[in-house]
Parts: structure tokens; sequence; C-alpha cells
């Protein structure tokens, strides 16, 4: 099958870009197909005449695009910012990646406008103090907008009554929040502007993705976020305002399910998240500060602090079961190498009582117990090891423990940040 498909399993953040950028290496095309630029992925490559370790920081864009070989699609279930579009690629254009004739955005995507962001912010206010998280990119305003029917589409700047369009959809937030400061007729100049720089990169993402499947094109879809982010199935309302699971690449990119053929996804060796919501093995003691810092756990898009805590394979499992995982890429198992011991989550318990599955219900999930099981640390470096047998026996373990628990076998074994810093099994 030409579709290959990487997905997060956990709330996002477990360095599903280094993988995306290994495999793009063999790829035609890569889309991005949910969210927006409130996600980021960092990845280390060799760039120049040098091969100068050059870290890049991709947000919107597809990190596929690192491969010069390979085109890159914003898929119509991406909401975009266009300033931001633009400023994303500049940044990494400036590092030395050309990008010239080889970006592509779905002439179905929605837009995201500043005044989504103004609108983003003021909704975390009327929470009151019940804040969700928010990166405050206008990502949820902009979904929200389009399950209405009143958002506007990337088309939409090409035709002639965007502006009519526009001043109406600002006039329908002012009358909802407010009369908050923005020059919407300031706005609609600037867009004018940016729909002409627009243009050349806007493309019928149907047709297109279609006939490269129809030539057997190599397509690997990027997923943004992760499983427990999904607006379905994630910690609600606690996630973001997209379909971050398996469902999300068939509906934003108009792929049909037979076309896709393996399913990865990516692991971190202990589990991180941004923002609100629950977190049932989070460690607010020095275990938790130790994996914060060793694995220098802050947010690419907002530089948050995340919060650390044991791997949850019951979380992994529920993941496991919605994703329908082939191979899973076990990311940042080198942050571990000084632990004495350590913990994975293997069951919940609620008065007493085992639980069937991850809960819907967040104050049923706040008030679980959490059953460990506790394994030898390993007290070594293995970020020098190249294949599966140089890492110490109970590393190996480790690894193997997670496999046999979830019944997936882990394909690709990170043990450092650099490209070349990826065990293939």
């Amino acid at each position: 099958m030409p579709v290959t498909v990487v997905l997060g399993t956990q709330w996002g953040d477990e360095g599903k870009g280094k993988l995306v950028d290994i495999l793009s290496q063999d790829i035609d095309i890569c889309a991005r197909c949910a969210g927006g630029n409130n996600a980021g992925h960092t990845i280390v490559v060799p760039m120049g005449p040098n091969n100068e370790k050059t870290m890049l920081d991709f947000h919107l864009l597809p990190c596929g695009l690192i491969n010069p070989n390979c085109v890159g699609l914003i898929g119509s279930g991406v909401v975009v910012h266009v300033p931001s579009f633009f400023s994303e690629l500049e940044k990494l254009e400036s590092k030395g990646l050309n990008c010239q004739g080889r970006l592509l955005i779905s002439d179905r995507a929605h837009l995201v406008f500043d005044f989504h962001q103004i609108v983003d912010g003021l909704k975390e206010v009327e929470l009151g103090g019940k804040s969700i998280g928010t990166t405050k990119k206008g990502i949820g305003p902009a979904y929200s907008a389009k399950a209405s029917r009143s958002g506007l589409r990337v088309h939409h700047l090409f035709d002639g009554s965007f502006a009519e369009k526009f001043r109406k959809i600002v006039e329908g937030r002012f009358k909802r929040y407010g009369h908050f400061e923005y020059d919407t007729e300031g706005e609609i100049e600037r867009y004018k502007d940016l729909a002409a720089k627009l243009r050349p990169f806007v493309v019928d993402s149907v047709t297109y993705l279609h006939t490269a499947l129809q030539a057997n094109k190599k397509i690997l879809v990027e997923g943004a976020n992760a499983l427990m982010l999904d607006i379905d199935y994630g910690t609600y309302p606690f996630v973001t305002s997209s379909n971050t699971a398996i469902g999300g690449v068939c509906t934003g990119l108009a792929i049909p399910p037979k076309q896709i053929g393996r399913i990865i996804g990516v692991v971190k060796a202990y589990t991180t998240r941004v923002g609100g919501g629950p977190f049932p093995t989070e460690q607010l003691n020095d275990i938790g500060e130790t994996l914060q810092q060793v694995g220098h756990e802050y947010g690419v898009t907002t530089g948050r602090k995340r919060r650390c805590g044991w791997l949850d394979l019951v979380v992994l499992k529920y993941s496991t079961m919605i994703n329908g995982y082939d191979v899973l890429n076990l990311t940042k198992l080198d942050v571990l190498d000084g632990l004495d011991e350590i913990k994975v989550a293997v069951k919940y318990q609620l008065d007493g009582k085992d639980l069937d599955g991850f809960p819907a219900d967040l104050d049923l999930l706040g008030r679980v117990t959490v059953e460990y099981v506790t394994l030898p640390g390993w007290k070594s470096d293995i970020s020098k090891a190249t294949k599966f047998e140089d890492l110490p026996k109970k590393c190996q373990e480790y690894v193997e423990y997670v496999e046999n628990f979830l019944g997936v076998k882990i394909g690709w074994i990170g043990v450092g940040p650099a490209r070349d810093s990826m065990i293939s099994r």
C-alpha cells in the first residue's frame, strides 16, 4: 500500500518529527491531515557544505520537506494561519532548507485569522479559571467556525466576496464577545497581498493525492498532536479541536481507508503532556524534575514546561485499540539512562476494582489508583548504540516488556536527538 501513517500515541511531543524525517528520505509526498500551527516538531539534521548539525522547527509545514525530493502537502483538514505559514517558511529557508516548488496547500483548508487568536484567549477567560491550556493560536475558534459553517477556506481568498464575508464574520464575533480591538479593514487589505503571495501554493488536494495514488507514489502522512488529544477519544475537554486519530487521516486528506498500508505509533519512553487535564502517572517529585531536565521537556510551539511522569501502558493500550498500530517507534529512551529503577503503569483501579479500558469521565480518571510494575534501570549511556544488541540487557528488557504488553513490535528506538540516533530492528 502506498500510504504510511505516523501518529502520536500519547499527549503529543513524542518525537514524531524525527521518524517522519527518516522515513521521508524514501517518500514522494509528506502530508499533514489535521491541526494547525499549534503543534511542533524539532529535528536536528546535517545541513550546508560542512554538514553542520542544524535544528529545524516545524509547526504547520510537513517536516518531510527536509528531503529535497519530497513534496509537502497541507491537507483540507488542517487550519491555516497564512502569516504564520510564510513566517515558518522564511525561517526554514533562512537555515538553508529550499522548499521552492514543492510545498502545496489544499484549497479546502480552513483559514485561521488574527481575530480567532483573540477569541481563543477570550474563550479561556470565559472558563473562569478552568483553563484547558490552549496555545491561543486560534485553532479551536477556527474549527468551531468550520463546524458551524461560518468559516472561510483558502479558495475564498480568491473570489470577489472575501471582504464582504470577512466583515460579516468579524461583526458576528463582536456581537458575541464585545467590541475587542481589531482592524477589520486593515486585515482585509493585508489578505489581498497575502492571497496573491499564497496562490502559487494552492492546489485541489483531492485530485492531486488521488492522481498520486494512481501513479503509485509513496505517501507519508504526518500526524500532529496525538491520540489522547483527539476531540472524540482524548481526555475531553483537555484536547485539541481536531481528530488526531487514524480517522482524521481519511477525512483530512480524502484518502480511502483501503489505501492505508502501515500505521506507525510513536511512543515516548515516559509520559509528558502540556497544559491542563488529568495525568495519572505524573510525578510531582524528583523523578518528574529529572525527566523534565534530562529530556529538555519544553514545548516547541509555546516554550511551556511539560509535565512528566512514568510510561502509562493503560493509555497506550487504549491508543493501540483505536489506531491499530502495526509497529511502534519508542523515543527518548536515553532519558532514562540515569535512573535506578523505572516504573510503568499497567492497570487502573477505582474503589478497589480494576477498570476496563480508559475512562471517558475525567472525574473518575482523577480518582483512579495506578498499579505499577517496577523494572531495574540500566545506569549506563546508550546514546552511542547503533543496534538493539548494543543496549544493556536491562534496557532490552524494558523495551521487550513494553512490546509484549501492547502486542505490537517496536521497530525503532530513539537514543538521542540526531537523525542517526535511531536504532532499527
